[in-house]
């Protein structure tokens, strides 16, 4: 696997800041904000293009991965983006696209044959490794590459701000009170899943297991998540359910936590819909707080920090949190690392258009 946000370059950096709590947020320079109502994000400061970030982790991915050049070739790829940069708001005939990026990106870097793009908004990436698993669980493929990729730019921060969404206070705040709303944030993201017989075949020792995935679609509205939670909890219910674990064998829950205070009530509301009572025992926080929400990339990078986390043994510090929401009965981990209980841990993600994933993943 690859990262790359404005934490650092490469896991461990995602790692140490997301356990320290260091949230990397600071006035944008990118772009012009001054007419803005926020002028606050999470960006690298040495971010080249998007296709150039999306080749540089996507290599590392193959090389750290240890695939040959054949292999590399026989291997699909899986690009989650919103469109591709600096595309024009409305359709042009013969303007490069997302699926060309998607294209051009497994070129560069030797992969193939097949190629998918996934723009549905915050759970593209997720819905990407669902797919991934899918096509290895199947037979469809031995081993399958997922990449990701946002770098905040006008149009999105625009929207966002326009929304009332982001957070008036320059924090994230997930689950807290006093929480005033999201923050957007850089994330290039790339893993290679692969099948456990395909790994050891090549005398390679996997990371983790993905070992549960669920997807779920509530369509309450076009952009607020339904206030009971139930697409969210179908999703993770599927993801627990393939696993063959119960909600009480997870220790450790990655939210969605994006700080806004209908989806995080929403996302609480899901989770004891979907884990009965021990929804308020297992430890959570949203590393969003951190290296803010990524948009399409937040699916991948948040199962990086959730599998570096469990192999590490500690728990990533809910930043910028206050005091607990009382009514939403979690157990959020703030003000420092916790030690893990279990092996076993869930990442969840939500989208516009009441679109909702759940991965569940076994530290090895």
């Amino acid at each position: 696997m690859a990262a790359a946000t404005a934490l650092g370059r490469g896991p461990d950096a995602q790692l140490a800041a997301t356990l320290a709590g260091t949230a990397a947020f600071g006035p944008v320079t990118r772009f012009d904000v001054s007419r803005q109502r926020v002028r606050v994000a999470a960006t690298l400061p040495d971010a080249g293009s998007l296709a150039d970030e999306l080749a540089d982790a996507t290599a590392t991915a193959c090389a750290d991965g240890g695939l040959s050049r054949t292999e590399r070739a026989a291997c699909p790829l899986l690009l989650a983006v919103h469109a591709f940069p600096d595309a024009p708001r409305v359709s042009v005939d013969g303007w490069p696209t997302a699926a060309d990026l998607a294209r051009s990106l497994a070129a560069r870097v030797g992969l193939g044959p097949v190629t998918r793009v996934y723009t549905s908004a915050c759970v593209s990436a997720s819905t990407a490794v669902a797919d991934a698993a899918a096509l290895i669980s199947t037979g469809k493929a031995e081993r399958v590459m997922v990449a990701a990729g946002y770098l905040v730019e006008p149009d999105q921060f625009a929207l966002f701000d326009a929304g009332r969404a982001l957070a008036t206070d320059g924090a994230v705040r997930p689950f807290s009170i006093a929480r005033t709303g999201l923050l957007l944030g850089d994330a290039v993201a790339a893993v290679l899943l692969e099948s456990v017989a395909a790994l050891h075949r090549r005398a390679r020792t996997e990371l983790a297991q993905l070992v549960g995935w669920g997807r779920a679609g509530d369509a309450f509205h076009a952009v607020q998540p339904h206030p009971d939670g139930l697409g969210m909890a179908r999703a993770i219910t599927a993801a627990l359910d393939r696993a063959g674990v119960p909600g009480g064998a997870l220790g450790y829950i990655n939210a969605h936590g994006t700080g806004t205070p209908v989806s995080d009530a929403a996302e609480a509301a899901a989770l004891h819909r979907a884990l009965g009572p021990v929804a308020s025992l297992v430890p959570i926080s949203s590393t969003k707080a951190t290296h803010g929400h990524a948009l399409e990339a937040s699916g991948l990078i948040e199962l990086i920090v959730t599998v570096l986390a469990v192999r590490a043994g500690k728990l990533p510090v809910n930043a910028g949190f206050l005091a607990l929401d009382q009514a939403l009965r979690l157990n959020v981990v703030h003000s420092a690392p916790r030690s893990v209980g279990s092996d076993h841990a869930l990442s969840v993600n939500a989208a516009f258009g009441g679109a909702n994933t759940a991965l569940v993943v076994r530290a090895v």
